[in-house]
């Protein structure tokens, strides 16, 4: 599957000023921090990297650009069942399937997986319930990798 980014600083503007915000120095520095990192970053991520980079950006400001960029459709608000929330850009065609995640149960990273392997099942629940469906998000909850391997380690 391919992904097109869909929202740009320029989308972002248009999106805020539909709604009657603005692009706020704060709001764009926070979306450049997506652009550049990538996503499945909780709000203390975000707060970090701006810390890093000497902004003096609040936490509080961040929470609340957050709220309202995943509202307008400009990030996706993600909860991989750790209380935590985590957000992405929104690159992914909304007539197109999202990535799916695999979430290590130890040390909590989030993999994307690409390939969308229910195509057929979506087919027959609609056929069968006559249910519409518009997108699905599939989580798959283990342990990765280096965590496997640490484990066989000790």
């Amino acid at each position: 599957m391919e992904n097109h980014q869909l929202y740009g600083l320029a989308d972002m503007r248009e999106k805020l000023s539909e709604r009657g915000y603005k692009i706020t120095p704060q709001r764009k520095e926070i979306l450049r921090i997506f652009e550049e990192h990538g996503g499945h970053m909780s709000a203390e991520d975000v707060y970090g990297l701006l810390r890093g980079n000497d902004s003096e950006i609040g936490l509080a400001t961040v929470y609340r650009a957050l709220d309202l960029l995943s509202e307008l459709g400009i990030l996706v608000r993600m909860d991989f069942g750790d209380g935590c929330a985590r957000y992405e850009l929104n690159t992914a065609d909304p007539k197109v399937h999202h990535h799916h995640h695999l979430i290590c149960l130890k040390c909590k990273k989030v993999i994307e997986f690409e390939e969308d392997l229910l195509d057929e099942l979506e087919a027959d629940i609609a056929n069968k319930s006559g249910f519409e469906i518009v997108n699905h998000e599939v989580k798959f909850f283990g342990y990765c990798s280096e965590c496997r391997a640490r484990s066989s380690d000790e």
